[in-house]
């Protein structure tokens, strides 16, 4: 994923899912400086929300890892 860009409330899923089987979560910018989580397999279910500088350290851990 590039990123989450500006634009607020528009939900992102990994370049690395594909096809109609692949499973991948999806990430939103959300105000005031929070991410939104979700399971792109089940959209409809409840999401997860993190303060933003969470969100970045929970990237720096699965980049370390």
């Amino acid at each position: 994923m590039k990123g989450l860009g500006r634009e607020p409330g528009r939900w992102r899923t990994s370049s690395h899912s594909s096809g109609e089987s692949a499973s991948c979560v999806e990430v939103m910018l959300r105000p005031p400086r929070c991410v939104g989580l979700r399971d792109s397999t089940h959209r409809d279910h409840a999401t997860l929300a993190l303060p933003a500088h969470q969100w970045v350290a929970l990237l720096r851990i699965a980049v370390d890892a």
